[in-house]
């Protein structure tokens, strides 16, 4: 799979909770949401698109697109667990100020079960049976 197709499975599962996203799907989709808001950070800042919120300024472009790539990353985050096993309530370990966000970014790094677990089958080996 190509870079930019990672990051389409994502959104195309748009509000899918269930099952199981492999380490590259996760990781991809985080990398290029990264860059897509760093463009669009720039281009808020050359066109003076910006809405003053408290003390602070928020883009406009990011921030809609923030708000429409909420629920892709909450939901491929949470498959993202599953596949290492856990719940997806273990999200909600990034509230802990520091320390949760630390936790999540290491298992999100974890090799995925190699076998099917309580959330689904393999993603790897899914994967491999498809190009077969």
């Amino acid at each position: 799979m190509k870079w930019y197709e990672w990051y389409l499975k994502v959104v195309k599962n748009y509000a899918v909770f269930s099952g199981r996203a492999r380490r590259k799907e996760y990781w991809m989709f985080v990398l290029c949401n990264f860059l897509i808001s760093l463009v669009l950070t720039i281009l808020d800042g050359a066109l003076g698109c910006k809405l003053p919120v408290g003390t602070t300024e928020i883009g406009i472009l990011n921030g809609i697109y923030g708000l429409a790539l909420f629920i892709p990353g909450l939901a491929v985050a949470v498959r993202r667990l599953h596949d290492i096993g856990k719940s997806g309530w273990w999200y909600l370990i990034n509230l802990i100020p520091a320390v949760g966000n630390i936790i999540f970014i290491v298992w999100t790094c974890f090799e995925g079960e190699p076998k099917a677990n309580q959330y689904g089958e393999d993603p790897k080996a899914e994967e491999h049976m498809q190009e077969a």
